[in-house]
């Protein structure tokens, strides 16, 4: 019988806790990168997740994920449900209590939500993101959960179909979340449509204070989310921490040496982005790489981000905030680079890439588990989208839209930038929200649109 031990579950309180910080970190990162106009918008669909998704979590969605397994795709989601079967002192995952567990995985759950919604940034109404947030929890994260950390009830982070049947790796989540959030992201993005003025008006980030902000706190939770996935503090947990550190600002040096030769200059932007793909690029194989390999992956993935960003204006694409070229294409990077770059000579280290002597096989594995994931969570996240638009509607009308998001559906604003005594916001304001002109250095009107924009 397993017993609990106190450092490896202080370990995994602290972990759960970085974790669940990530997402009011991504609320200041995708909220400074919006207009003005959407930034309380953009801030309360990320601490929606943390509150639907939280419920749902301990009514049914760790049964779901963690229960024994129903013909492979969910868990039975009465089995756990509630969390009255994990109270037990006995009920033990490796060295910690089921309960610590469960709290960890929970706030797993909660940032694979938020992160969709930078993908409609602007343009959705609060409504409607929360009852595609529940449904999407339900229909697509929790199953996939138990495909990639659950096989026939055995509660593990590393047993689900596409590790123990595929033999695909991914150490933290990276196809359960960055993918499969990636993916749902480039779905809504569809069925939405691009945001009135796309291509035309300026959408250039309202302030870059807060991203930087909001990717300093993803950074320090991402290595509760990498190294806490080790369940305990040990070998395991130190390289999946020197490689979340290295792959970072790999990653972020990649992206801003993208920009410098593409564009001719590096911004703050790319550095805060370039950080998170290189995050996002790692979560797979944290585990499973050197901290050579780590590096090597995060400055692939900053470089490949960068340009795939570049990609949604020549084909249309108005993925607001960047999710599937940061999230969706990091993740598939980071995925199949394990099949290139693994190695048996790190901690626990089970499997050897290409450029170890391992053969193809690993690198087929990878893109299998990758696809899977993908291809069911576009296509259902494409239903949803279009069942709740077509229901209750999912998109603000024009009208609404150029008002903003914060005042018609909270009725509330980001800045009072109101004088005193009048009923008019300053003309600067308006400008800054893209109501009016925004005047490049030599005193052009600028007119291309999106967060990261081509010179």
């Amino acid at each position: 019988m397993h017993t609990t031990n106190t450092g490896d579950t202080a370990w995994f309180l602290v972990s759960a806790a970085l974790v669940l910080l990530m997402t009011p970190g991504l609320a200041l990162f995708y909220g400074g990168m919006v207009r003005s106009r959407s930034v309380l918008n953009m801030m309360m669909m990320s601490f929606a997740s943390m509150g639907i998704v939280g419920v749902l979590w301990v009514l049914v969605g760790y049964s779901m994920a963690f229960g024994d397994s129903m013909g492979g795709l969910v868990g039975n989601p009465v089995e756990l449900a509630g969390l009255d079967h994990v109270l037990s002192p006995t009920s033990v995952v490796g060295t910690v209590p089921a309960t610590v567990f469960a709290g960890f995985q929970g706030a797993f759950a909660v940032i694979a939500v938020a992160l969709i919604s930078g993908a409609i940034a602007d343009r959705a109404r609060f409504s409607a993101w929360c009852v595609f947030t529940a449904s999407w929890a339900l229909l697509v994260y929790f199953p996939v959960a138990h495909w990639v950390f659950s096989l026939d009830g055995v509660v593990s982070p590393h047993g689900g179909w596409i590790v123990n049947g595929l033999k695909a790796v991914d150490f933290a989540g990276g196809t359960a979340i960055h993918i499969d959030a990636g993916a749902a992201a480039l779905a809504l993005a569809l069925v939405l449509g691009r945001r009135r003025g796309f291509g035309t008006d300026p959408m250039r980030p309202h302030n870059l204070t807060l991203v930087m902000l909001g990717t300093g706190l993803l950074w320090f939770g991402w290595f509760g989310f990498d190294a806490g996935s080790a369940l305990g503090a040990g070998p395991l947990a130190g390289i999946a921490w020197i490689n979340t550190l290295g792959a970072a600002a790999a990653g972020m040096c990649g992206w801003l040496l993208t920009e410098r030769l593409r564009d001719g200059h590096a911004t703050s932007l790319g550095a805060a982005s370039g950080v998170v793909a290189g995050l996002v690029a790692i979560t797979p194989a944290c585990a499973a790489v050197s901290p050579v390999g780590g590096i090597v992956i995060g400055a692939v993935a900053g470089a490949v981000c960068a340009c795939a960003v570049g990609l949604k204006f020549r084909i249309g694409l108005d993925d607001s905030l960047d999710v599937v070229g940061v999230h969706l294409v990091g993740g598939l990077t980071g995925t199949l680079a394990v099949g290139v770059l693994a190695t048996r000579s790190v901690p626990a280290g089970t499997v050897a890439g290409l450029a170890y002597g391992g053969g193809p096989d690993q690198l087929w594995r990878q893109a299998a588990g990758a696809l899977a994931v993908l291809g069911y969570s576009f296509v259902v996240s494409w239903v949803l989208g279009t069942v709740v638009d077509r229901t209750m509607g999912f998109r603000v009308t024009d009208e609404e839209e150029l008002q903003g998001v914060d005042t018609t559906e909270h009725a509330e604003t980001g800045y009072d930038l109101t004088p005193v005594g009048t009923g008019r916001r300053p003309a600067a304001a308006e400008a800054r929200d893209g109501d009016g002109p925004c005047r490049g250095h030599e005193g052009q009107p600028v007119t291309l649109s999106g967060v990261h924009q081509p010179v």
